[in-house]
């Protein structure tokens, strides 16, 4: 049976996630790669995108952490298929990790699609974390 936690600590938990993105010299960065996605924190694959949070990354945790604007990226560096992502802090830490699908799949970030070519604009619409069983 999977763990579950009670309201307040889903929501501590988000709201640290929240409080690692905020504040610094720079705004944290989404990073969407493509390849096998490493252990929590591992080395990297290939950068097909990264997104500027704004100032102010998140909106206030309560069973959700909904991001507040995201500013895309003009030129993808890579051309490759999107299937995991990073949050990093403003100094460039690791955050968290997470999957990324098509509208529709099941990963954590949903593109519109997950061919992403050199050169080309990515936008991010909306990007929602769920506490573990809310």
């Amino acid at each position: 049976m999977a763990l579950s936690y009670s309201t307040t600590i889903r929501t501590n938990r988000l709201t640290q996630v929240s409080n690692a993105t905020s504040g610094g010299s720079t705004a944290a960065k989404l990073r969407i790669y493509s390849g096998t996605r490493p252990a929590t924190g591992g080395t990297v694959t290939t950068l097909l995108a990264e997104l500027t949070f704004s100032t102010t990354p998140f909106s206030n945790a309560s069973q959700t952490l909904t991001a507040n604007t995201i500013t895309g990226t003009t030129s993808a560096p890579a051309t490759g298929t999107a299937t995991w992502g990073r949050v990093v802090d403003s100094s460039t830490t690791f955050v968290m990790d997470f999957d990324v699908s098509s509208t529709g799949g099941s990963g954590d970030l949903k593109l519109s699609s997950v061919a992403i070519s050199s050169g080309q604009s990515v936008d991010c619409s909306s990007f929602v974390i769920t506490a573990g069983n809310a």
